[in-house]
């Protein structure tokens, strides 16, 4: 809900919507040397393995690194990859996987690209004939959630392909992990990575690489950076108790700490897919009323975020854009290259009410409203 302290809602996959007690949690400064706050970062590590896997969390490891999530993303790939002898496969259906294959270029790490319509889940068929293709391929890497348009791609499927083929696999997790079940033991997932900011519902400021021990026990030297060699990160957390190499964002780990312990208040992360869910469904069944189609099938569409088709040739983003935020509602542009679309998240602090607010407030505002005239 939209108040003097928050001015509107982030419909957005994040950074998104807070809850008071989360901001509050800044308020204090922290020393980056204390012991109670090593201990506070050694006690999210351990949860972060517990949420990981149900079924053998003891085999996994989590480091946090500083920065936005793609740093995460950036420190995982330049780490897990050797400097020699190594090859990385990347499917693509979006900006993200784009971002990871354009990673590996700028790291000098040798990728096969297997492109899909960034319309369209990613074809594990496919993927896997790709890793057949070329058996220099040591490492897979996915995105779990694509929020380029929204789609969920199918994770199980996809797990299943790597392991068959014996890879590494590498798994962007950013807009999921938090949000949507998963067991990295089940699934056989190497290194997922996410954010302080996304389904977890903290404050932006750092990620998290989740792996597998032996994994990255075995990425000593492998590092292409100084600032995101993820083995020496962890190496110093396991050593140091929780002590990162670097200055770390205090007041964005205390957030995290209060976000996770009001994670569990609500039910787990299964309680938290169900309400997404739910803002999900009648967000979508709200818009398609109002004349704004969803952009992909039911079968492919994620619970994080939605995208929106313009429902003519005069309507305006920006107006419609501007109208919204007034009315207490930040949404975000479309990001799609084929098609003109907006999206509008689903997570964070935000609920059922809240979707069947914005559905009322753009239903009674009627088309021509948001027609450049």
């Amino acid at each position: 809900m939209a108040s003097a302290n928050n001015p509107y809602l982030l419909l957005t996959p994040g950074p998104l919507t807070t809850t008071r007690s989360v901001k509050e949690a800044m308020l204090k400064d922290w020393c980056t040397w204390d012991e109670e706050y090593n201990l506070l970062v050694t006690s999210i590590r351990d949860r972060l393995t517990a949420l990981a896997s149900a079924i053998r969390p003891n085999d996994f490891t989590a480091v946090l690194m500083q920065g936005s999530g793609s740093f995460s993303i950036e420190a995982a790939l330049g780490t897990a990859l050797p400097r020699e002898g190594g090859k990385l496969a990347v499917a693509v259906n979006g900006a993200y996987g784009e971002r990871m294959a354009l990673m590996a270029e700028v790291l000098g790490i040798q990728a096969t690209v297997v492109r899909f319509d960034e319309r369209e889940a990613v074809n594990p068929h496919l993927f896997e004939q790709a890793l057949m293709a070329d058996p220099d391929i040591t490492h897979a890497a996915v995105v779990h959630c694509e929020t380029t348009t929204g789609i969920l791609n199918p994770l199980p499927e996809l797990a299943e392909v790597v392991k068959r083929q014996g890879k590494v696999f590498i798994v962007d997790a950013m807009s999921s992990f938090g949000g949507i079940p998963l067991d990295m033991a089940e699934l056989g997932i190497d290194f997922l990575i996410s954010s302080s900011n996304k389904c977890i519902q903290g404050v932006p400021g750092f990620g998290f690489v989740i792996a597998r021990k032996d994994a990255i026990a075995a990425c000593r030297g492998n590092a292409r950076s100084l600032s995101l060699d993820l083995y020496d990160q962890w190496d110093t957390m396991e050593r140091q108790n929780g002590k990162w190499r670097y200055t770390s964002p205090t007041h964005a780990v205390r957030a995290f700490d209060q976000a996770l312990k009001e994670l569990e208040a609500e039910g787990g992360i299964a309680a938290r897919h169900a309400r997404y869910s739910r803002n999900q469904r009648t967000l979508t069944a709200g818009m398609e009323e109002a004349g704004f189609p969803a952009l992909l099938p039911k079968e492919w569409q994620s619970p994080i975020i939605t995208s929106f088709r313009y429902p003519n040739s005069a309507f305006s983003f920006p107006l419609f854009y501007k109208s919204l935020k007034e009315a207490g509602f930040v949404l975000y542009p479309g990001k799609l290259t084929s098609e003109p679309t907006f999206r509008i998240g689903s997570i964070g602090d935000v609920y059922e009410d809240d979707m069947l607010r914005l559905v009322d407030i753009i239903q009674s505002g009627g088309m021509a409203r948001y027609n450049v005239q």
